[in-house]
Formats: C-alpha cells, structure tokens, sequence
C-alpha cells in the first residue's frame, strides 16, 4: 500500500478544499473527486473537470461527527437506523435536502445524498475540513475521479492519469490512499420519500446487499419506481473504457476461444472470466491474439479488482474486450450492474 499522507498533508487539502479547489481523496469505494458541498462555485468545478451533466447529482461526503441534519431535514428514523448499522461504510442515504444546501449537489432536485465514507484518509480529510471551518456547514461533494461515464479510480494514479491538465495547473491535489478496498461505488438507498410511504428503495446495488438493508428494515428494498430521485451511477450507459466491453456467455465464449485454439485469426482481443469450469483446457490461458486474465474469488474480489482490470485492459489497443457473464442474484448484482452499464456504452 502507498505512504498514506500526514497531519500536514491533509491540513493542506482541507485549506484547498476551503478556498473552492478540488481535492482527489481516497474511499473505501473508489476515489473520489472533492469540492467544498457548500460552496455552487466549487462543486460547478467538479461538473466542469468531469464533463458532467449539470442535473446529474452527487454525493455529499460527511465525518462521522457531522450530524446528518447540517444536510438533510425530515429524516426518518430508518434512515437513522441504517446510518447506524453501515456508516461509515459504503452506503448512501438519499434524503430531503436542508435548507441552504446548494442546487450543484442536489441536480435541482429536493433530496440529497449523503454518506460517511470509512477509509482513514477520507475520514482524517473530512474531519480536518470540518475543524477548520467551526459553525459551518461542512461535507464534500465527491463523485467518482474520472471524466464522466467512464471507468472508476480505485488507486490514485488513475485519478492522475484522468486529470493531468488540472494537475498541473494546481487546480487538483491528489491524496494517496492505496488501492479501494471495495472497488465499485457505494449502495445508493433513497430514504427520502419514506413518510410518504414510499420506500426504503434501492436506486444503485453495491457491497451493501438488500438483505442485510433488510436485516435493519425488516423488508427487502423496493425496485426504483418513475418517481425515484436522480442519483449518480445510475445511466444505462456508464463505468465504460474506450474498447468497447461484450458481455458473453460460457458456451459464446468457450466457441471463440477454442477456434483461436485451433488456430483461428481475428483481431487481439481481451478476456474477462471468472469460471472456467465449462471452458474446455485448451482455450484457456495462452492463446494467439488473446488477453487472458481469470478473477478468482467471489464477488467481493471481483469487484475489487474489476475497475483496475478494465483500466489496464483498455490501454492494451485490443478490439474487444470480452467479458464472461456473471452469475444471477445475491451479492454479484453489484459487479453485474457495473458490467452491464459498461456494455450498454456499445450497444
């Protein structure tokens, strides 16, 4: 794991973050991309830098200490509930936005989401800012550190292989933090329509599954109706490389690879399995004009190392990268919808 930064580095990035700068930090997740929540300046900054849509909402980041009020207003308590089961975690809480809470963060909307990241360079950056700025209102919006609909940062030298312009003019500072624990982006729950007898419903899967939001609930999350809030990661199309992603199934793939096998040409392409049990010996591994790379582990493996993989896949000039589909239901649905966003960029 890389040197994580001192006191004087984070004092640093907090008193950039004050003075309406962007600051790359590390999460649990991915890295995200930082500006000062209360300041439509800054977080215009974020939009700016990731070419994106203005009416795409993002994510306030808070310390534990912070009280979730400073931000959000008729909180319900299952909201409370599950702030105290998973914060800080990798969950966010979608809610009706506070009073003075910026139009930037929210997309225009009247709900905002919120989360208490648990990486200790997240949480030392987010309790610094709010040491420094006593009686105010303190969060920082951060949506992933990549240009808009393209593969997530989960080590900080993808951040500055996406931002090297900003960089370079001082406009960035980057805080190392080693590779994301999780690896894909936080489970996104809207809590904010509750007393309207409307959810708890789950606007984007991630680590944290429906059945444990149940085991604090006492019923599965709903599916997002027409009136569901906007929140980020959510597009049809998104988390996509420049080469373009097909998702296949075993028996597509298995023929592919045999004919290369047998001595079959086409264009390099690059493979993504995780289960080779139906894939005959002689298609796997080292193959003319095939990248072959195996996930081992389940789904919290592969999900830590599926951005990373992508990245490095994409910088390899391959036609193609073909991805074996993953399983059905339970803890996979987070990697699989990340998968299939990325896909659909090429459909």
């Amino acid at each position: 794991m890389s040197k994580l930064p001192g006191t004087e580095e984070i004092a640093a990035a907090a008193r950039h973050l004050d003075a309406g700068g962007l600051v790359a930090f590390p999460t649990e997740t991915v890295y995200g991309l930082g500006a000062d929540a209360a300041d439509p300046a800054a977080v215009g900054r974020i939009y700016a830098a990731k070419g994106r849509p203005s009416n795409h909402p993002v994510i306030v980041h808070i310390a534990p200490e912070t009280p979730l009020s400073d931000w959000a207003t008729d909180i319900p308590p299952v909201a409370q509930a599950l702030a105290a089961a998973f914060w800080p975690g990798p969950l966010t809480l979608i809610l009706k936005r506070a009073a003075g809470v910026p139009d930037a963060v929210s997309g225009g909307q009247d709900s905002v989401g919120v989360r208490c990241p648990s990486h200790p360079v997240a949480q030392a950056l987010l309790r610094e800012f709010a040491r420094i700025r006593p009686g105010q209102r303190a969060g920082v919006a951060g949506p992933s550190a990549n240009r808009y609909g393209k593969v997530s940062p989960t080590r900080a030298e993808h951040v500055r292989q996406e931002f090297p312009e900003s960089l370079a003019a001082g406009e960035l500072l980057v805080l190392e933090g080693g590779a994301s624990d999780v690896g894909i982006e936080s489970t996104i729950l809207d809590v904010s329509r509750v007393q309207e007898g409307i959810g708890p419903v789950l606007l984007r899967p991630g680590h944290i599954t429906p059945e444990q939001i149940a085991s604090v609930t006492g019923s599965l999350p709903a599916r997002p109706d027409a009136q569901a809030p906007r929140a980020s990661g959510t597009l049809k199309a998104h988390y996509a490389p420049a080469t373009p992603v097909r998702l296949c199934d075993t028996e597509t793939l298995s023929a592919l690879l045999a004919g290369r096998a047998a001595g079959a040409t086409g264009p390099a392409m690059a493979v993504l399995v995780h289960d080779t049990s139906g894939l005959a010996p002689a298609s796997q591994g080292n193959l003319p004009g095939i990248a072959w790379r195996h996930v081992t582990g389940g789904p919290d493996a592969y999900a830590r190392q599926l951005y990373a993989l992508l990245r490095e896949l994409d910088a390899g000039g391959y036609a193609e990268i073909l991805v074996q589909r993953l399983p059905e239901g339970g803890q996979w649905d987070a990697v699989r919808d990340r998968l299939g966003r990325a896909a659909a960029a090429f459909e």
